[in-house]
């Protein structure tokens, strides 16, 4: 008989199976592994084997961790884009064989404050229009945007209640200046006031795509804090040396 301390790859072992389970849908996408308890007993290991089984499932991006609440399996990204690429969230979704939708949920003209100030390298008094949106693949939420467009760059008669759908298309379409250069940070983020909305309590993990928009010829268009809920788009990055 083999005991549990001779038996050889233990973590191993543990992740076959549990990548098994996820193939086969045992464990769904969205779904809860059991607990580090359950796993224990099942396998006949110490916790530290199956929590390096569940480091392991998460470097290959198989699951993800909610402290206090248990492991989750990821969900198949909805949208894939191209993280290098200066396009509109509502095309790659487009592009994904999805049908993009946007709610909006406000609209305000307003001064900056001074971080805005600082980040968009304008002055203090700038007058900026604050967008607030929820954009949606096939009806299901995957970013929430908050959107501070400059007011220089509309018409005098410019009334916020025209703009809708895409902030990229109104660029291009309706003040014949496209996006064509934007400056960003990406962070992990982690919080239970981004989302809003009826389904709102299941978003708390996003990827924050936080960027400045300019014009081919350096003009400001915008500054975005974009927040990808997690599991719902896959970035891709080419690099080269």
């Amino acid at each position: 008989m083999v005991t549990k301390k001779s038996r050889p790859g233990l973590s191993e072992e543990i992740v076959a199976t549990l990548r098994m389970r996820i193939d086969d849908a045992t464990y769904p996408p969205a779904s809860r592994l059991p607990t580090e308890a359950q796993l224990c007993e099942e396998f006949s290991v110490s916790r530290a084997t199956v929590r390096s089984a569940i480091k392991e499932l998460d470097v290959v991006g198989l699951v993800y961790t909610r402290h206090g609440l248990g492991t989750y399996v990821r969900s198949i990204p909805y949208v894939q884009d191209g993280l290098e690429r200066m396009g509109s969230i509502s095309e790659s979704i487009r592009l994904s064989g999805k049908t993009p939708g946007m709610e909006y949920a406000r609209r305000v003209v307003r001064e900056v404050n001074a971080a805005e100030a600082a980040r968009m390298s304008v002055p203090l008094e700038t007058l900026v229009l604050e967008l607030r949106r929820r954009i949606t693949a096939d009806g299901q939420v995957v970013v929430y945007s908050y959107d501070l467009l400059p007011m220089s760059i509309f018409k005098p008669d410019f009334d916020p209640r025209e703009l809708e759908g895409s902030v990229f298309a109104y660029f291009e379409n309706e003040l014949g200046t496209p996006a064509a250069l934007g400056y960003a940070e990406v962070h992990a983020v982690e919080s239970r006031q981004v989302a809003w909305g009826p389904d709102s309590a299941e978003h708390t993990l996003f990827i924050l795509l936080d960027q400045l928009q300019y014009a081919e010829d350096g003009l400001l268009l915008g500054y975005s804090r974009s927040y990808f809920v997690e599991g719902s788009y896959a970035f891709k990055l080419k690099r080269t040396k």
